[in-house]
């Protein structure tokens, strides 16, 4: 009420015609060009501001991290990381309290996959994989020493143990050299892996089988470098994330013997998951 008498004072001050704005049916567009009633009006319409929670996208801090681009909107990447170790000993002495062990064992994996880059240096694709693993101890002796009084053999122990995974996974790139040879990356893989095993404990003559299931995050960065045009190899290392297991367990005429159920969240560098690699970039554009 104020606003309005101030306005109409204003407007007789200045020799407007005073006309009412409110409840006369007079469109405010024919009033006066920047009469104070007009101008009044505008701002008792005005809507109030929208307060943001976040900064606007302009005003937050730009890091340039994908200044350099390792790889461009639209290509096809095409590739395999493998991985494969093996350990023999024969009637060895590898530890002081374990002597004239005789082991060996074998775990040999190999994952194809293939991505599309849906924007500079951001990647999306499906993995799939095929692993093996085997061990076997025959004998091993162990001897906690003569104060301790403690000592024995350990039994005979054979495993084997095949699965298949698939898998989703996004990678972001980062280039470290202007050519864009060099990159650095980060992956989350989101696998599933279904498996069989089979295993010996002391008795060579019983055979336990077990239907294994893996559902797992994680989380592998790595490194990339460019050794032709459109190849490059990489190295990437698992450093865990978020898994659940379920083993059900069967005997020699496949019955149900047992079932377990596991899960566990755990972020660490695992020497078992290094995985080598290389792979091809189909439709690249010239290097900038």
């Amino acid at each position: 009420m104020k606003r309005l008498l101030l306005a109409l004072l204003a407007a007789a001050a200045l020799g407007v015609p005073t006309l009412p704005v409110f409840g006369s049916g007079i469109p405010r567009d024919s009033l006066p060009k920047n009469s104070a009633a007009q101008q009044t009006a505008a701002a008792e319409e005005a809507p109030e501001p929208v307060r943001q929670r976040f900064l606007p996208t302009r005003r937050r801090m730009d890091r340039e991290i994908d200044k350099i681009k390792y790889a461009y909107r639209g290509e096809i990447m095409l590739g395999t990381t493998a991985s494969y170790g093996t350990l023999s000993t024969d009637e060895a002495d590898i530890w002081t309290l374990v002597s004239n062990i005789t082991a060996e064992g074998a775990v040999a994996s190999v994952k194809p996959f293939v991505g599309y880059f849906y924007r500079d240096n951001r990647c999306i694709g499906v993995r799939f994989g095929y692993q093996h693993m085997s061990g076997k101890i025959q004998n091993a002796e162990y001897d906690l020493g003569a104060s301790n009084n403690i000592s024995g053999a350990i039994p005979y122990f054979d495993m084997k143990s095949n699965s298949y995974s698939f898998g989703l996974f996004h990678r972001s790139y980062a280039g470290l050299d202007p050519a864009g040879r060099i990159g650095l990356f980060a992956e989350f893989e989101f696998l599933v892996t279904c498996g069989t095993a089979d295993f010996v404990f002391d008795d060579p003559a019983s055979r336990t089988y077990s239907d294994n299931m893996q559902l797992k995050l994680a989380f592998n960065p790595g490194a990339a470098v460019y050794i032709f045009p459109n190849v490059c190899a990489t190295i990437s290392f698992g450093l865990g994330g978020i898994q659940y297991n379920t083993v059900t367990q069967k005997n020699q005429a496949g019955e149900k013997i047992g079932s377990r159920e596991t899960s566990k969240m755990r972020f660490r560098l695992n020497l078992l998951a290094i995985n080598f690699g290389m792979n091809i970039h189909l439709w690249d554009h010239k290097k900038k």
